[in-house]
């Protein structure tokens, strides 16, 4: 089973985007049984909120389904029960840094690193750019596939 958590600053855009369209492309695959796939945040601002409106618009028309998802912050003794952490971001993976266990930094990845690219995933709060992004998270969770070995 491939173990999979995505983390963003609040855990209403990007790492929720990132966790349902990773799901979708796993259940078309039939794969659906092979992934344990999450989302969480690396700071508080969101906690207890639900995937922001524009991200749950945004996965809708391209129909990617959406659950319920309420933001939660990463916990440090959790970093055992995941084989890769994603962040979207430098700020993420500065974050991870800190906030994992120094034993689990190896499993600590940028997302776009999986597309090839060493830029960061927008965060569409700010830009209000929800199209850049979830390409972006398409791309990276593409090359994520491909670096797992899955077609």
């Amino acid at each position: 089973m491939f173990r999979i958590l995505f983390v963003c600053h609040g855990n209403i855009c990007r790492s929720t985007m990132a966790q349902y369209v990773l799901q979708d492309m796993v259940d078309k695959r039939g794969l659906t049984s092979q992934f344990a796939i999450d989302s969480a945040a690396c700071r508080n601002d969101e906690i207890g909120s639900p995937v922001d409106p524009r991200t749950r618009r945004m996965l809708e028309s391209q129909g990617v389904p959406c659950g319920n998802h309420i933001a939660r912050r990463l916990r440090r003794d959790e970093a055992a029960d995941w084989d890769m952490v994603i962040g979207m971001d430098g700020e993420n993976m500065r974050d991870l840094k800190r906030q994992l266990p120094s034993d689990a930094q190896a499993k600590c990845f940028k997302l776009m690193e999986f597309a090839g690219q060493s830029r960061d995933v927008a965060d569409p709060w700010y830009t209000l750019d929800f199209d850049e992004t979830y390409d972006d998270v398409v791309a990276g969770c593409q090359g994520l596939l491909s670096y797992l070995g899955i077609k």
